[in-house]
């Protein structure tokens, strides 16, 4: 059986590192420049395979010579790749600016990804035999409820992590069993900033919700329960680009595992926070003998 598979989106992010990212109009010059295999759905992948998940990838790559090196990535990962597809022309790119801060501004081009609108052959019963299904939107949203649907039909867990934010259709959060916005995402779709009322509200539309709080943590809710805040590991960020897909693919690893919901966003904050402290989205990932050890580079306290 395999214990997760993703749903999601292959990207080459062409990453330039600025002291501080140009405003419109602007010209600034940068430092250095890399090209780092990511896409949310891989760096979810990649994360929890890291973390010790056994981890399928469906989606799409290209022709190019991007999607070679994106597949090879996943494969090095311990990342099954058998129904990962090649669709003719170029593979998806994300065109990133990093600040020597750690923030980042992105623009994302779909590419191959945008053809992964609908399940093909073997797909769904792959999710059939799988513990938790992850999914985002880089991909159509017609290829992301369509998993959806096949992993509610076979009683698998669906995490959804809502980003880039836009409106959620509701046959999609009718099948959606864990919501991971981070702050923004969660204020977006509810319109409320504050994320304790912002995963309130939620709630009344899906059954659980993490909602990342970046250097502050994260905070739990389910309907009939308490909200829970579990605190981050303080440390000097360098690239926050996969934050995010880290604490989702590890964090889903624990909860297949079994562990409960506070310890699954401790360990999934520890590895959060070693990530942010290295360049890159899929580089930057730990494995899990560094996250079971939580050491923490540069870390300035607990």
């Amino acid at each position: 059986m395999t214990g997760i598979v993703v749903l999601g989106s292959t990207n080459m992010d062409l990453v330039a590192y600025v002291p501080k990212a140009p405003q419109r109009g602007e010209t600034v010059t940068g430092r250095e420049f890399r090209t780092v295999p990511g896409g949310k759905g891989a760096n979810q992948a990649v994360a929890a395979a890291r973390a010790g998940g056994e981890v399928a990838m469906i989606g799409a790559v290209g022709t190019d010579a991007f999607g070679v090196v994106l597949r090879e990535t996943l494969e090095h990962s311990a990342v099954d790749t058998d129904l990962l597809r090649t669709a003719e022309g170029p593979s998806g790119t994300a065109h990133i600016v990093v600040d020597d801060v750690g923030g980042n501004a992105i623009v994302v081009i779909p590419g191959a990804n945008g053809t992964v609108d609908h399940l093909t052959p073997g797909d769904e019963t792959l999710i059939a035999a799988a513990d938790a299904l992850l999914l985002q939107l880089e991909l159509p949203l017609a290829g992301v409820i369509a998993g959806a649907e096949a992993a509610h039909r076979h009683g698998v867990r669906t995490v959804l992590t809502p980003a880039p934010a836009q409106p959620l259709p509701p046959e999609l959060l009718a099948v959606t069993d864990l919501l991971v916005p981070n702050e923004h995402e969660a204020a977006l779709l509810t319109g409320i900033a504050d994320p304790r009322a912002a995963a309130e509200a939620l709630l009344r539309q899906v059954p659980q919700v993490v909602i990342t709080l970046g250097a502050a943590g994260s905070l739990h809710a389910a309907r009939g329960a308490e909200p829970v805040t579990v605190p981050a590991p303080r440390v000097r960020a360098v690239d926050t680009t996969a934050a995010g897909d880290t604490f989702v693919g590890v964090l889903t690893v624990a909860l297949v595992e079994g562990r409960p919901m506070p310890e699954a966003m401790a360990w999934a904050s520890t590895a959060a926070a070693l990530s942010v402290q290295r360049a890159g989205a899929s580089s930057s990932m730990p494995y899990r003998p560094e996250i079971d050890a939580g050491r923490l580079e540069g870390a300035t306290g607990g």
